[in-house]
C-alpha cells in the first residue's frame, strides 16, 4: 500500500501527460472534426496502453543514466515536480513537454543530492528537443507535396477522399499512440523502475515482469488523461498554428507517429548497429514539440502563410521555462519532504563502513 502511496506521483503525472503529450496524436483529427473526441480517445488509450507494456524498455535506460533516483520518496517527489509542472501549462492551454518537466525534475534530484548531472547524457536528450520538430518538419514537408502529387494524378471523388482520410487518421493515429506509449512511459515510470519493482507474475499464461506491471499502470493513468482532461489542449494543437485541412491532418499524424517510432525502437536501433549506421537516441521525446513540427512542415509546405507566430510563439516559450520551473520544484520539494516530513529522499553512505571495507581490503592486494 505504500509503494502504490508513492507511486501516485507517477500516476498523476502520467495523467498529466494524457491530458497533454498524448492528446497531440489526434489533436489535428479532432481539430478538422474528421474524428469525434471520444473516438479518438478511445483508440488513443487503447494502443497507449500496449505500446507502454510491450515496447516501453528502451528510452527509460537514457533517463536512468541522466539520475538515477535511488530513494522511493526521491523518485515520489521527482515525478510529482514533473507532474504538477505539466498540470501548471495544461491550464494554460499549453502543449508542453513532459520529457522536458521530467528531465528539469531529475535535475532537481542531482542538485539537491549533491549528485553530478551526466552532461553526455543531458546533451544527448536535449539534442533530441531541437531534432525531433525539425525531423518531424521534414517528414511533413516531404509526405505534403507527395500527398499533393499523388491526389492530383489520382483525382479521388471529394466524398470518397474524405471517407479515406477518416480511415487513415484513426488508423495512423492507432500506430501514433503506441510509439507515444512506446516512447514516453520511461518519463512516467523511469524514474520508478530502480526502487520499486513489482514481482514477476503470471497473467492469464502469460508472464508480466515487473517492470511491465509499473508500464502498465502508467499506461492506464495516461488513458485516463485522454479521456479526462485533453479536449482543450487538442483543440489549440488542432487549430492553433496553422489551419489544417483534414488531408493536412493526416500528413501531421503519419510524421508525428514515424518520429516517436524512430526514437523508441530497439529493433531499429539493432538493425542500424548491425550493418554499422548511426542510431537513432532511445530517448523519450515530446509529442508536442514534434506535432508542432508536423504542424509547421505543412506550413513551410504552404510557402509559410497562414503560420501563426504569435501562437508558436507562446507555445516555445513553455518549452523553455518547462525544464526551468521543474526543476526548482523539484528541489524544493524534496527539501520540504526531507526536513519538514522525515522522509529519506536520497540513499546516505555510510562513510565508516566504507573506511573499514578498505582497510580489510588493503592487505588483500598487497
Amino acid at each position: 500500500m505504500l509503494i502504490m502511496l508513492f507511486l501516485s506521483s507517477g500516476l498523476f503525472l502520467g495523467w498529466s501527460l494524457g491530458a497533454n503529450d498524448a492528446s497531440n496524436i489526434f489533436g489535428t483529427a479532432v481539430g478538422t472534426r474528421m474524428v469525434k473526441f471520444y473516438t479518438a480517445a478511445i483508440v488513443a488509450s487503447i494502443f497507449v496502453v500496449l505500446g507502454a507494456v510491450i515496447s516501453g524498455a528502451g528510452t527509460t535506460h537514457t533517463l536512468g543514466k541522466l539520475g538515477a533516483v535511488d530513494m522511493i520518496a526521491g523518485a515520489f517527489m521527482v515525478a510529482l515536480a514533473a507532474a504538477v509542472t505539466v498540470f501548471w501549462m495544461t491550464k494554460l492551454s499549453l502543449p508542453v513537454s513532459t520529457s522536458q518537466a521530467i528531465v528539469g525534475a531529475i535535475v532537481g534530484w542531482n542538485m539537491f543530492a549533491g549528485k553530478t548531472t551526466d552532461i553526455n547524457a543531458l546533451t544527448k536528450i536535449a539534442s533530441t528537443w531541437v531534432m525531433s520538430p525539425v525531423l518531424a518538419a521534414g517528414f511533413s514537408y516531404v509526405f505534403f507535396q507527395l500527398f499533393k502529387k499523388i491526389l492530383e494524378f489520382w483525382k479521388i471523388h471529394i466524398f470518397r477522399l474524405d471517407a479515406y482520410t477518416r480511415i487513415g487518421l484513426i488508423v495512423i493515429g492507432a500506430f501514433g499512440a503506441y510509439s507515444l506509449g512506446a516512447n514516453n512511459i520511461g518519463n512516467v515510470m523511469g524514474v520508478f523502475v530502480s526502487v520499486a519493482p513489482f514481482e514477476n507474475m503470471n497473467l492469464w499464461g502469460f508472464d508480466v515482469s515487473g517492470v511491465e506491471q509499473l508500464f502498465l499502470l502508467g499506461g492506464l493513468a495516461i488513458a485516463v488523461g485522454i479521456f479526462t482532461y485533453s479536449k482543450r489542449v487538442m483543440q489549440t494543437v488542432g487549430e492553433g498554428v496553422v489551419k489544417l485541412t483534414p488531408q493536412s491532418a493526416l500528413v501531421v499524424v503519419l510524421s508525428q507517429a514515424i518520429v516517436l517510432f524512430l526514437f523508441a525502437s530497439k529493433g531499429l536501433e539493432a538493425w542500424l548497429l548491425a550493418h554499422n549506421l548511426p542510431t537513432i537516441p532511445l530517448v523519450p521525446v515530446s509529442s508536442s514539440q514534434v506535432v508542432i513540427g508536423s504542424v509547421l512542415g505543412i506550413g513551410l509546405a504552404h510557402g509559410g502563410r497562414g503560420i501563426r507566430f504569435r501562437v508558436l510563439g507562446k507555445i516555445a516559450s513553455g518549452w523553455v521555462t518547462t525544464p526551468i520551473i521543474a526543476a526548482g520544484i523539484s528541489f524544493i520539494s524534496l527539501f520540504f519532504l526531507q526536513n519538514v516530513f522525515d522522509q529519506q529522499v536520497v540513499k546516505t553512505i555510510d562513510h565508516t563502513e566504507i573506511h573499514h571495507s578498505i582497510d580489510i581490503e588493503v592487505p588483500a592486494h598487497g
